[in-house]
């Protein structure tokens, strides 16, 4: 990549730092995407594709195969507080916890490089994602057709990864990240008066005991050898401190890389919250949505393409474990083949982890990433 192109590059990354769009309202981050492709000469574009994605078609050459590669755009309802940025968020509540803007605008990048190389025929199909971050953009795509009205054989995605060096590409043999599912427990006591607790059904002491009772799910259900995660993360309930209260709800997440040790621990958690029934005397109902984000799994093939194009433009890793979060770009890969890399974002040390209100993404990754997606493309397109 050369050196004007980089520099164009990060200056967009950082535009779209800071000016973060949310989960389902990426207008904005989708218009200044059309605006760049317009800028390169693209001509084929279709907006508001399961929302507001983008596909960007590139066609070259008589050859027949086709390849998407993707990128997510959506930002996080974050307060970011690394305010020595110059191109920190200008959005309240609102940032790029998790590097969509260096996604977004590494794709642009392989456009370009793609653009400028006339060795490859084919077409090349971009795809800009909306609502990654808990809003089922891959599965609205889908459901507008992205697959029929934008024929590809193989399709691939990669995500930053904090802890992995600048520019190291880490390709999986299978799972690259977990199945995902939300929950809800609901407890419904008697409220009353604090100092009357005879008189009431108090749902907070029923609620820290599913709590505790939860927590020995992994631990004592699940096969050691098996992988799964079960947090609960919010807990809501009462209104005075005396008074018992009525109602205590608890959410959470449960992650799993197989289907059935998911529902195993739901299973088990379904009998801890109904035991909360006789056990308290109160109402405990648990709502564990069907839908949710699949195990992000490679293809054979796309796995081992992606790491041919990942070894000719970078130093690569084949030894890392999947991780247990989520990625909806699992539902591509449920219609067509391909593989999802991580792609090193360097040190996570202070805070420069995932989700944390003081990441950021290293710019430095954008020549890799890019042409990670380029060699990809091309590699994908030669392929008999």
């Amino acid at each position: 990549m050369d050196q004007d192109l980089l520099e164009t590059l990060t200056r967009w990354r950082r535009h779209l730092h800071a000016n973060p769009a949310p989960t389902l309202d990426e207008g904005p981050t989708a218009a200044f995407v059309v605006s760049r492709l317009r800028e390169m000469g693209v001509t084929e574009i279709t907006e508001n594709v399961g929302g507001h994605g983008v596909v960007a078609t590139l066609r070259r050459g008589g050859g027949n195969r086709s390849v998407g590669l993707r990128a997510d755009m959506d930002a996080l309802p974050i307060q970011e507080v690394a305010t020595d940025l110059p191109w920190r968020s200008t959005r309240p509540n609102v940032m790029h916890a998790c590097g969509h803007d260096g996604h977004t605008t590494a794709l642009l990048g392989a456009a370009a490089l793609l653009l400028k190389d006339q060795s490859w025929s084919g077409t090349v199909q971009l795809v800009f994602q909306p609502a990654e971050e808990g809003g089922g953009g891959a599965r609205s795509m889908v459901a507008d057709g992205l697959f029929e009205r934008f024929p590809m054989d193989r399709i691939f995605g990669w995500h930053n990864w904090p802890g992995l060096p600048v520019g190291t590409i880490a390709v999986h043999e299978s799972a690259v990240m977990a199945a995902g599912r939300r929950l809800k427990i609901t407890i419904k006591g008697h409220a009353g008066h604090a100092a009357l607790p005879q008189l009431t059904r108090d749902p907070i002491v029923a609620a820290g005991h599913c709590i505790v009772a939860a927590q020995s799910i992994v631990a004592r259900s699940v096969d050691p050898m098996k992988t799964a995660v079960l947090s609960l993360t919010t807990i809501h309930g009462g209104e005075a401190s005396n008074q018992i209260a009525a109602e205590v709800v608890i959410e959470g997440t449960i992650r799993f890389i197989e289907d059935e040790v998911g529902q195993l621990v739901i299973e088990r958690l379904r009998d801890v919250v109904e035991g909360l029934d006789r056990t308290f005397g109160v109402h405990a109902t648990l709502e564990v949505p069907e839908t949710g984000v699949d195990a992000t799994i490679n293809h054979p093939e796309g796995r081992e393409l992606a790491a041919e194009a990942a070894a000719a433009v970078a130093p690569l890793r084949r030894d890392l474990g999947p991780a247990m979060t989520g990625e909806d770009f699992s539902a591509f890969l449920q219609r067509v083949p391909g593989a999802f890399v991580w792609i090193g974002n360097g040190p996570a040390e202070g805070g420069r982890e995932l989700h944390n209100p003081h990441y950021d993404f290293d710019d430095a990754v954008l020549p890799t990433a890019s042409g990670f997606l380029a060699e990809t493309a091309r590699r994908a397109l030669a392929q008999g």
